[in-house]
């Protein structure tokens, strides 16, 4: 996004750590996270706030994924917003969310000036036309995970979600289109956003109760390893 929020620090090495349990909880790691592979899913709670990413990827469950059928057009975006009247869509509202330095803002809100800091990449950006608004968990990997089976209302509220910070993230066009579609086993930001990227992707995840396939779920637990520091909070979109 980047909105005045916190920032993670800068991601350890992504080799094998070991986890490190919540004051509160036991001190070794738990069964979903241990080398014999995800154990049963708890039931994940309708929201949580500062649970340790370990402790959310047992909340996430495990399934394959299609993509047959997608289409990016079955989530319709940019939708008018959480303000339909003010000219600017889901897509500038965010820009204008995140920046750093206010641009001046014009009819049928066109935006000039301003600066941006690209989370994904650590540069500045100075002009709102090189800003991709990202969905955290992308259209595609909603849709393999799931969204296939959902409203077009769902998937609208999803293409559009301004409801949790984790959602939608203004980043550099560059960036944005090296992610593309990736899920985490295949793509990562630069080391200073990763734990805090693994955090945000979690909490979209648990947001909109979709699963995880295997090799993202094993992305994701080297995550959690690396960084025992992460946190996710949430709360549910109810069905």
């Amino acid at each position: 996004m980047i909105k005045e929020l916190p920032r993670i620090a800068a991601v350890l090495a992504l080799s094998l750590l070991p986890i490190t349990a919540p004051a509160s909880a036991a001190t070794t790691a738990p069964p979903s996270l241990t080398a014999a592979g995800p154990a049963t899913v708890a039931s994940a709670p309708a929201a949580a706030q500062d649970v340790p990413l370990f402790q959310a990827l047992e909340w996430i469950g495990e399934a394959p994924e299609s993509r047959d059928g997608y289409s990016r057009t079955l989530f319709k975006h940019w939708n008018k917003g959480l303000n339909p009247t003010d000219g600017c869509d889901t897509r500038k509202e965010v820009i204008l969310s995140e920046a750093k330095l206010a641009p001046e803002t014009g009819a049928r809100c066109a935006l000039t000036g301003g600066r941006w800091f690209s989370e994904y990449d650590q540069v500045w950006v100075t002009a709102a036309s090189s800003l991709d608004v990202d969905h955290m968990v992308p259209l595609a990997e909603a849709w393999d995970s799931g969204a296939s089976a959902w409203t077009a209302a769902r998937r609208e509220a999803y293409a559009n979600d301004q409801g949790a910070p984790a959602s939608l993230i203004a980043v550099s066009g560059s960036s944005n289109r090296s992610k593309s579609d990736k899920d985490p086993a295949d793509w990562l930001p630069v080391d200073a956003y990763r734990c805090e990227y693994g955090g945000a992707w979690g909490a979209t995840k648990l947001r909109w109760q979709l699963p995880a396939d295997p090799a993202e779920r094993d992305a994701l637990t080297r995550l959690a390893e690396a960084c025992p520091d992460t946190t996710v909070s949430y709360e549910q979109v109810p069905q």
